[in-house]
């Protein structure tokens, strides 16, 4: 869950209004044989923007993103969690996608992928390196032939580094 600029009433607003969306439309996207992968939700320069991403087995077409994007923004209009104007865009995550569940990191094993952390390693809290294993807490990396385990709980932000884990 992604979050800028705090929307009125603030950032506990904003991170409320992310879980309730996730909360009401991740069974309905489920039933369409897809998954949630991140959901942003901010302000930009046309005002404010929800974003939700979504992914499936073989990819994520544009006919399916419309067919979600109408499905997630029905939803919205009854549920009626958001009581200012914002835009609704529904998106692939792209090739170098957040990686947030564990699902997510076990199906990247031996890829390259970048970690910030919460609380750092020494002085370091960026790590970018060959995911090595998926454990139920935490994850193993090589990063320049050191490795590192960090814990789920002392993630910030991951993502797959896809161009970086392509060979020459």
């Amino acid at each position: 869950m992604k979050k800028s600029d705090p929307a009125p009433g603030g950032e506990e607003k904003v991170d409320r209004i992310v879980r309730q969306v996730w909360d009401l439309t991740e069974p309905v996207i489920r039933a369409e044989g897809m998954e949630i992968i991140e959901i942003e939700y901010r302000r930009e320069s046309p005002g404010w923007v929800l974003r939700v991403f979504v992914d499936q087995e073989g990819g994520v077409s544009v006919d399916d993103c419309a067919r979600i994007s109408r499905v997630v923004g029905d939803l919205l209009d009854v549920a009626d969690i958001i009581h200012y104007p914002y835009h609704l865009e529904v998106s692939s995550p792209g090739l170098n996608r957040p990686l947030r569940k564990r699902e997510q990191f076990a199906k990247v094993v031996g890829k390259v992928i970048e970690v910030k952390t919460l609380v750092p390693f020494g002085t370091r809290r960026n790590f970018k390196g060959i995911l090595k294993e998926v454990g139920v807490e935490r994850i193993r990396m090589d990063c320049d032939n050191q490795l590192f385990e960090i814990p789920f709980s002392n993630m910030d932000r991951a993502r797959l580094r896809y161009f970086d884990s392509q060979e020459d």
